[in-house]
């Protein structure tokens, strides 16, 4: 029986630049290939390091007789605190392997990962090897001897000792160092015939896509090729993979269990991610006392400034002396007030549906709704731009997601076509929160409809926002998908999620969506906020024409001042790049008494931090104006 040699590779390209994104080979038989092609895509699509935009599939056959079967390397495992200790332990074993200058060998691993391959260095010299300097030397033609019947999921251990074993039996290598570019894996190796195969637990920290790959040698140049053509050409099946080692202890002492804490929270500052909950000492307003003076406020979701409106005050205080502080129970058991159904038929005819249902949370009506449509076997297509509380959902709900690249219909068209037949959702943002953008809404419920998948938008940053009466991106294009979401808890001033969706679909999430059924029910002063709050949305449709006349004045005043600013919600970001530069930018703005976040990894990704600037309708002409002048000071160093 033959093999074939399956090879996945996905790149995209970023400022001119082809970046690797991902890489995989595994060696299976004839019947298993399909399976395996299709999960190899699907880790091309949810990587970490982003989203491709192109996949490469290879197929090779292999013959059985040409096959070199290896046993695996012995595994052991080696514990560190820091990944500073994590490579001064390579160095150890990289010595302990022969090599002449192992310091010198750490210092290149960089430069290593610049490349698409492994670099190739003389053990003694240092002197590079690979024949290509800029695609280095891939080691492929090899997998996993159990394998070979069935497709694999991802598996880095067992994937890297594959690799380490074919290399260290290559003629003429000394040793190998590797660590991965993955973002989400901290682990690298140190790999020989005489050392075996050492996993070095920390050899960079969590988030960092730096990684790279050296293949040690020591032998006559005239034998270097036979050596490549081994790593790069011999078909090897590797046997008998030990299971994942324990952990080597340095002693017999009990670690300290509290010391990831002081470790964790010094690289979190040091990276400039450090987040902390900042206490106001008044309620919310366009301005609001902080530290013991009065800011600017410029991130606040309150949009339409109702959270303090009195009328909205006196409804919950109302709520509260009649129903009292808490509802007592789920909505299934004891918890529902005649409230609560209330303030579902006002949702429901706010965004022209058959039914609505509330959860205590936006982040749970997410989750809630995504987990009772989907699992496993379905398929959802996620925006790559999506909020947390929808990925969360997708992870939960076991099916298959699909992601596709941020607001690019013709990307979701095509990736909603592979799956035709399936049963699906695609669900996006309404309004991007971080980025303040608008979902082609017509376009995604015509693609959703076309190829038979549910259609879910989340309007959080749209409801009281969007639309000529603040009624959200639905009344902007004119057009409903099969599933709105949407919280109270942003321009409606109050606390809550709630979905919306024909009467049938809500009866199914009342007895299929978790975050619903096992959640106490929102008290009643929350309701009554938010009916309240519906009433002068639509009672005052000039709050809403006052907040878009407002983020048009504050976008033209940043443009004015040599900053680039636009927005279609309330949302204005402004990028920065650098998370610290973010940081300190947004601490020198609150010295001069505006309050303006500092958006980085991971609510963003990496290199791309922002302010996030949020206007409300309650901003006078020159708050605004006070906060642009700030804003393009402190961005020209002038702050």
């Amino acid at each position: 029986m033959n093999f074939f040699s399956v090879k996945m590779r996905a790149s995209r390209e970023r400022d001119g630049v082809r970046e690797h994104i991902s890489g995989a080979e595994h060696m299976v038989a004839a019947s298993a290939v399909p399976e395996l092609a299709r999960d190899l895509v699907l880790r091309a699509q949810n990587h970490s390091k982003g989203v491709p935009d192109f996949i490469n599939i290879k197929v090779e056959e292999v013959e059985e007789a040409s096959c070199l079967r290896l046993k695996a390397l012995p595994v052991r495992s080696l514990a560190c605190e820091t990944a500073k200790e994590g490579l001064e332990l390579a160095r150890d074993l990289l010595k302990k392997a022969g090599v002449a200058d192992p310091d010198a060998v750490v210092r290149l691993m960089p430069k290593a990962g610049q490349l698409r391959g492994a670099m190739v260095l003389d053990a003694d010299t240092l002197e590079r090897l690979e024949p290509d300097r800029e695609r280095g030397v891939r080691a492929t033609n090899m997998g996993r001897a159990e394998n070979t019947q069935k497709g694999t999921t991802k598996n880095h251990y067992a994937e890297a000792l594959v690799l380490a074993t074919k290399v260290a039996n290559a003629p003429h290598i000394v040793a190998e160092i590797c660590i991965s570019d993955d973002p989400d894996y901290v682990t690298g190796y140190v790999a020989s015939k005489s050392l075996g195969y050492v996993r070095i637990l920390r050899m960079k920290e969590m988030g960092s896509p730096e990684g790279g790959r050296i293949f040690l040698y020591r032998g006559p140049r005239e034998e270097l090729s036979a050596t490549l053509e081994f790593i790069e050409r011999k078909p090897v099946l590797v046997e008998d993979l030990p299971e994942k080692p324990g952990v080597s202890a340095k002693s017999q002492q009990p670690t300290d269990k509290w010391a990831f804490l002081a470790r964790g929270l010094s690289e979190i500052r040091e990276r400039g991610l450090a987040r902390s909950v900042r206490d106001m000492q008044s309620g919310a307003g366009p301005r609001v006392e902080f530290a013991g003076r009065k800011v600017l406020l410029m991130a606040s979701n309150d949009y339409l400034g109702l959270a303090n409106h009195p009328e909205v005050k006196e409804r919950a205080a109302r709520a509260l002396l009649q129903w009292g502080t808490g509802s007592g129970g789920s909505r299934l058991t004891t918890g529902s007030m005649t409230l609560h159904g209330e303030l579902e038929a006002r949702l429901a005819a706010f965004k022209k549906t058959e039914a609505a249902l509330l959860f205590n949370t936006g982040y749970m009506a997410n989750v809630g709704v995504i987990t009772a449509l989907c699992g496993r076997g379905d398929v959802i297509f996620s925006d790559e731009l999506n909020h947390a509380s929808i990925i969360d959902g997708c992870r939960q709900s076991r099916a298959e997601v699909v992601v596709y690249r941020h607001n690019d219909m013709a990307d979701l068209e095509e990736k909603a076509r592979k799956h035709i037949g399936r049963r699906g959702l695609i669900v996006s943002d309404s309004v991007f929160s971080m980025d303040g953008d608008v979902v082609p809404l017509a376009e995604l419920c015509r693609i959703a409809d076309a190829y038979g998948f549910l259609s879910m938008i989340d309007e959080a940053h749209a409801t009281g926002v969007v639309g000529e009466t603040g009624h959200g991106v639905t009344e902007l294009c004119g057009c409903r998908p099969d599933i709105v979401v949407g919280t109270l808890s942003k321009a409606l001033g109050s606390e809550g999620g709630f979905v919306c969706a024909n009467a049938q679909l809500v009866e199914y999430f009342v007895n299929r969506a978790r975050s619903f059924i096992f959640s106490t029910a929102l008290p009643a002063a929350c309701v009554a906020a938010a009916l309240a709050s519906l009433d002068i949305l639509e009672r005052e449709p000039k709050r809403v024409q006052g907040l878009r006349e407002n983020v048009a004045f504050f976008c033209s005043t940043l443009k004015g001042l040599g900053v680039a600013a636009t927005s279609e919600s309330a949302i204005v970001p402004l990028i920065v790049g650098d998370e610290r530069r973010a940081t300190r930018t947004a601490e020198l703005l609150l010295e001069q008494g505006i309050l303006v976040s500092a958006i980085r990894y991971p609510s963003v990704a990496r290199g791309s931090a922002r302010l996030r600037a949020t206007v409300r309708a309650d901003h006078s002409r020159e708050d605004l104006a006070r906060a642009a002048n700030g804003i393009a000071r402190v961005l020209e160093g002038r702050g």
